[in-house]
């Protein structure tokens, strides 16, 4: 019997993620087996996906009713349910994560595009969610804009692991890595742990 290629790609050292997140998906029982038996290393998400899974399924309906009778407001109903989900599919991953030392085994969850341009409401967004979501293997994505970049580099300091989105240019890119590398200086001066610090890039 031929081998997986996934598993092929994974033994080569190619980490094989999902750009898709759905309620159902992770209840049935298939994102537990694409992890399993696809080798599938990572999830990575955003509003536009939870928003395809939100109105194009009835997996949420139920919660979602719930929540209006709480009579809470429309974005933190989203925030809700967005968080639930990447905190069931980050428990999923965590035995990935804890195979490869914290190297892989991520699920993303993205702050508001909105504050694309907003440094401050990106770190106090950040912050939140990633309290929120209170797993050591989850990714706070924040975009690579000139405003984003001191985000990128506060959160790092702090602790929390970032995906970096919407890359477009290489000089951003050097930039980006710049934060990094100096976010782990900085933490290295503090005396605090730089071994499970973790970042990615994406476009």
């Amino acid at each position: 019997m031929a081998e997986n290629p996934l598993r092929q790609l994974n033994r080569l050292g190619q980490s094989v993620w999902y750009d898709y997140i759905r309620r159902g998906e992770i209840l049935s029982g298939h994102l537990k087996q694409l992890i399993e038996e696809d080798g599938l290393s990572g999830i990575t998400s955003n509003p536009s996906i939870f928003e395809k899974a939100i109105a194009g399924s009835k997996d949420y309906d139920e919660a979602i009713e719930q929540l209006v009778q709480a009579d809470l407001p429309t974005p933190q109903i989203f925030e809700r349910l967005a968080v639930e989900d990447i905190q069931k599919a980050a428990d999923l991953f965590r035995p990935t994560y804890e195979a490869t030392g914290g190297a892989d085994g991520f699920v993303s969850l993205e702050v508001s595009p909105t504050l694309a341009r907003d440094t401050a409401g990106t770190i106090g967004e950040a912050r939140r969610l990633f309290a929120a979501v209170n797993r050591p293997n989850v990714f706070i994505k924040i975009p690579g804009t000139k405003e984003g970049l001191p985000a990128i580099l506060q959160m790092l300091t702090e602790g929390v692991n970032i995906n970096i989105t919407l890359l477009f240019a290489v000089e951003r890119y050097v930039e980006v890595a710049e934060a990094y590398l100096a976010a782990l200086e900085a933490r290295a001066r503090q005396g605090k742990p730089v071994d499970r610090i973790a970042s990615a890039n994406s476009r």
